[in-house]
């Protein structure tokens, strides 16, 4: 049934919870936002079909009726210029187990359970790069913990001369895939088990241990991880790592932890994970083991344009580090391009590093502009707060005629602003200064009488209501955690906005700034903008300066709202509060206006530290 069962509990509201909206496809399609480039379902690689033949390391062919595959195989190309072999036939038959295999379960199941197969020739390129830090003539000991089909082990084979192979271990939870597995290696030295590998004891010697890991293990969110299993996983790492991880820590996290106790004194951990553990706040205590438990050698991040795998949402890193404790010493990182080829590469002094909160701005620099006196931090004169949540926007978000045709009293109803994709201009305008000039005209249903008042003064909200309750409404995880449950979070119209997810498709801007001349107030696909007392002051003698202040915001550059915001598969970016607070906008001469004075110690942190 695989790692754990759903307990998704839909949705949580806790402010900087970073999971929410990240990654799960069926949630992003709730946006409506463009498509991204998403491959076939259930597809490894590009690949043509091709009959199978030959000798190959394997014994007998495999039931491929009982795997549901197809007669017709799949054939792995090698690499150019490297003449094809058994190893690559027996490549092409793995690939063609696994998409049969895949087939045979859905795409939400393997969704949940985090499997997702890791493209041949993305594990060809992560166990050639884990060769160049391994010794040159001791036999390797490999170790595979989310096994799979074995997409590592084969490019190991594949990538690695056969006198230097050791004992190769393998560990897969799932029999479905794991049962077809064994009868594919059975003839090779792989010994795998049906296990899983978060329950399996410590080695107890270092011969019990491995020289390689490499892997990709599950990608399993912590919302989908049973509670009972959670702290399990959570008293086990604390074991290996010395620290309680973070209880939004997905799977993945675990496995790297605990896969700690199983390498070598000297061994190599390659992993292929998501980028999120580089900027999310809990993926701090990931960074501190990488930067003081273990010698991080290296950090590639894959463009997110160009996600790594066909059916997951998700951009991936690759992280590549030492059993060993240095001090002193530089870490790579290296961006887009492959892992052989990167566009972009440069190596950081590990003291420089540590000295970062998050890892952002590591491949083209710290951007400039931090130290000029005529530049400011955006959450230096703004409180930055997300939109507002409903719980149920069809319910309590509709047209004003709607709301005119229900007879809703007009008191409990306030301008709401749509989609940003349904603004067509970036200033928003209003006649009157209450709704705004716009076609897609809404209004918020909001109330906080007591439902017998209601009743008693207003019997077509009461009647509404109650309509709401029938349809289960009131039951709603927001509208649960609410009283009444019909009364919305108090909120301002701000006078500027920013988009909360976007993916600058034709070459715009994935965040987009609004003026905000009405009284409308924004959902939760906006970010508000209200202006500090400092600047509100000033905007009371001179009123003019908030239009300023919008086109400083409108010039920031792509690139400078997307190093501070973070980056998902398929180019989906999103920006939280305090993400944006941090963007820096060129104010001239106004910006000293809210200088404030130098704090105690400044003298003494470095640009570096600043970030």
């Amino acid at each position: 049934r695989g790692y754990f069962n759903s307990q998704y509990l839909g949705y949580e509201a806790a402010e900087g919870l970073d999971w929410v909206w990240e990654h799960r496809i069926e949630d992003l399609a709730q946006l409506d936002l463009d498509k991204g480039p998403l491959g076939n379902e259930g597809s490894d690689e590009e690949s043509g079909p091709g009959p199978i033949g030959g000798d190959t390391i394997g014994g007998g062919s495999p039931d491929r009726t009982a795997w549901g595959i197809h007669e017709s195989a799949v054939q792995y190309s090698p690499a150019p210029g490297r003449l094809s072999s058994g190893l690559d036939l027996q490549e092409g038959r793995r690939l063609e187990m696994q998409r049969g295999l895949d087939r045979n379960k859905s795409q939400q199941e393997r969704n949940q359970l985090g499997q997702f197969a890791t493209p041949a020739p993305l594990a060809d390129e992560i166990v050639q790069a884990a060769q160049e830090y391994l010794a040159d003539d001791d036999p390797v000991g490999f170790l595979e913990p989310a096994f799979g089909t074995g997409s590592f082990f084969s490019a190991l084979l594949r990538n690695l001369e056969r006198r230097k192979l050791g004992r190769c271990q393998g560990y897969e939870i799932d029999p479905h895939y794991a049962k077809p597995a064994q009868e594919l290696w059975r003839d090779t030295p792989l010994h795998l088990e049906i296990a899983d590998f978060t329950a399996l004891p410590f080695p107890e010697s270092e011969a019990d241990r491995y020289d390689l890991i490499a892997t990709n293990p599950p990608y399993v969110r912590h919302h989908h991880l049973r509670t009972e299993d959670k702290d399990r996983l959570r008293a086990r790492a604390a074991q290996v790592v010395g620290t309680v991880p973070s209880g939004l820590s997905g799977l993945y996290v675990y496995f790297i932890y605990l896969a700690h106790s199983w390498l070598r004194q000297g061994g190599i951990g390659a992993w292929l994970i998501p980028s999120e553990f580089m900027y999310v706040n809990y993926g701090g205590q990931l960074r501190d083991y990488l930067l003081n438990r273990v010698t991080l050698l290296r950090v590639h991040c894959f463009d997110p344009q160009r996600v790594q795998f066909d059916d997951a949402l998700v951009s991936s890193s690759v992280v590549f580090f030492r059993k060993e404790k240095r001090d002193c010493h530089e870490v790579l990182f290296t961006y887009g391009g492959s892992l052989a080829e990167p566009e972009l590469s440069r190596y950081i002094p590990v003291e420089q590093v540590r000295r970062l909160p998050k890892w952002r701005n590591l491949y083209r620099g710290t951007p400039g502009g931090r130290g000029s006196t005529e530049s400011i931090r955006i959450g230096d004169i703004f409180d930055i707060k997300r939109g507002l949540a409903t719980g149920a926007n069809k319910f309590f978000v509709m047209t004003p005629e709607r709301a005119l045709q229900r007879g809703l009293p007009s008191e409990f109803l306030t301008p709401i602003l749509p989609s940003p994709r349904y603004l067509y201009a970036d200033e928003i305008a209003s006649g009157d200064g209450y709704m705004p000039d716009i076609e897609e005209k809404r209004v918020l249903l909001s109330c906080d009488l007591p439902e017998k008042e209601i009743e008693k003064r207003y019997p077509v909200l009461w009647e509404y209501l109650e309509q709401g309750k029938r349809e289960g409404i009131h039951r709603h995880y927001l509208c649960s955690h609410r009283s009444p449950w019909y009364s919305q979070e108090t909120r301002e119209a701000a006078p500027i906005l920013c988009s909360y997810m976007g993916r600058g498709s034709k070459g715009g801007k994935p965040f987009r700034f609004f003026l905000n001349w009405s009284a409308a107030v924004a959902p939760n696909t906006y970010l508000n903008l209200y202006p500090k007392p400092r600047l509100h002051r000033l905007l009371g003698e001179q009123p003019e300066v908030l239009h300023q202040i919008f086109e400083a915001l409108r010039r920031v550059g792509t690139d400078d709202l997307v190093s501070n915001g973070r980056t998902y598969g398929g180019g989906l970016h999103k920006m939280e509060p305090k993400e944006l607070a941090n963007v820096r906008i060129y104010l001239g001469t106004l910006a000293q206006t809210f200088a404030s004075p130098p704090r105690q110690g400044s003298l003494f942190d470095s640009e570096v530290a600043s970030e």
